[in-house]
């Protein structure tokens, strides 16, 4: 590949993050396990002890057959599907669809013969001042069986 190619798909030279907002490309960050079967995400932004009132904002990748079951949450969430069809509660949804989930709220049993990728939002609930949880659902080392996962938060 030519120095200018390699130039032109490389991560973009950003301005240093200020006080007004931060900026983290892509990138900067590795694929983490995430806790259903078959995905994995790479979380740019994250609740941490210091900044507790960040969101989890980042990609989800999905691989063919990936899946996850009806489950609940007390924090808000928006996906945005950037690649593939998903099957969520009987109905599919492809590339450009929006999904806003209100606090508190039910997530229906998902599926996805294609794979694909999802942009995901999850912030503190406005009415239910629940937090997203990053540790231990984003990061994971190794997955539990979908038994074991909770799916009352």
């Amino acid at each position: 590949m030519s120095p200018q190619a390699q130039a032109a798909t490389a991560a973009p030279k950003r301005a240093p993050s200020t006080p007004s907002h931060e900026a983290v490309h892509e990138s900067e960050r590795e694929w983490e396990l995430l806790r259903w079967p078959g995905q994995h995400s790479k979380m740019l932004f994250h609740p941490r002890p210091e900044r507790p009132t960040e969101p989890n904002a980042g990609l989800v990748r999905y691989e063919p057959g990936a899946h996850h079951p009806l489950h609940s949450h007390d924090f808000a969430q928006v996906w945005y599907v950037l690649e593939g069809e998903f099957d969520i509660g009987g109905t599919v949804y492809g590339p450009g669809t929006m999904l806003f989930y209100q606090d508190p709220h039910h997530e229906k049993a998902l599926k996805t013969e294609t794979g694909g990728l999802m942009l995901f939002v999850q912030y503190p609930g406005p009415t239910t001042g629940g937090r997203p949880i990053y540790d231990g659902r984003f990061n994971m080392t190794a997955r539990k069986s979908v038994d074991e996962e909770r799916t009352d938060r």
